[in-house]
């Protein structure tokens, strides 16, 4: 995808190609970061460092990492407050939309930019790749401050806010409760508009590169759910990290106020004082 292409996005400084990675990928205030689960030993992108996206999520209090952990994880990369942080995955960006709503959580909003077709894309074009770590790096200045507007909690969701509207990013079968997972209640919050995240994805090529739907295909979909800017929008999935991944569309979209549920279902359909809707189909 050219930069032509996508130049539709109110946002479209949010995403990159990987035309303009291989150019820019050398300057000094760039840092690549390498979110794929696996793999990235075998091979990944000259001078990546390999983030594991399950050190964002506090898996005791269930929501984003505590800052001064977050602070040492990104200084071993060399982040400044100044850094453009390009961040890539394996095509669908699950785990490098997830590094892009902590990042931006922690202040580096307009700082983080996603490949379009993560690694499939820059394979598919025959570019350079590499087993080598890249350098250790350490950044002092390095400073974190969190913005709490750009999360929800429970608490607030229970609270019935004006104006805010519920964006549920799993499944059907999770939203209607026939898919518990590993839940003790099934359904969707009360109120909650469907729209799976990997609806915002094309279908692979013939490369097998994802990459995001149009601007004027995205706007449509959303507008047509009533997904509105206007509105104060709330992602949720399991854990927030696909409904991260809404954060980013929406994002990209220019969207102002997006504020993801952190807890998500894993919090809400396993509370006893949690409120549930559940569509189950009829038994004959």
């Amino acid at each position: 995808m050219t930069k032509r292409e996508h130049a539709s996005y109110t946002n479209n400084h949010l995403l990159v190609d990987k035309g303009w990675l291989a150019e820019h990928r050398h300057e000094q205030d760039i840092v690549l970061l390498d979110a794929r689960a696996k793999d990235y030993e075998d091979s990944h992108i000259p001078g990546a460092y390999w983030l594991d996206v399950r050190t964002l999520k506090d898996q005791a209090s269930k929501t984003i990492a505590p800052l001064d952990t977050l602070k040492d994880l990104l200084n071993s990369f060399g982040i400044s407050n100044s850094s453009t942080i390009i961040v890539y995955d394996d095509g669908s960006s699950v785990q490098a939309t997830r590094a892009f709503y902590v990042l931006e959580y922690y202040g580096f909003r307009d700082q983080v930019k996603l490949l379009n077709g993560g690694y499939a894309a820059w394979l598919a074009e025959g570019f350079e790749v590499t087993r080598e770590h890249p350098s250790a790096r350490t950044n002092s200045k390095l400073n974190l401050t969190a913005h709490p507007l750009l999360i929800t909690t429970k608490e607030s969701i229970q609270a019935e806010q004006s104006n805010r509207l519920l964006l549920d990013t799993r499944t059907s079968l999770e939203y209607t409760g026939e898919d518990l997972r590993s839940n003790r209640k099934g359904g969707h919050i009360p109120g909650a508009v469907h729209k799976e995240w990997s609806d915002s994805l094309e279908a692979a090529n013939q490369d097998g590169v994802i990459l995001f739907k149009d601007a004027l295909t995205l706007e449509r979909e959303f507008q047509a759910l009533g997904i509105l800017p206007s509105q104060t929008i709330v992602p949720y999935c399991q854990s927030n990290q696909r409904g991260a991944h809404s954060y980013f569309i929406l994002r990209l979209l220019g969207y102002p106020d997006i504020r993801p549920y952190e807890g998500s279902w894993e919090e809400w359909g396993n509370d006893e004082h949690t409120e549930v809707v559940a569509l189950l189909p009829r038994s004959e």
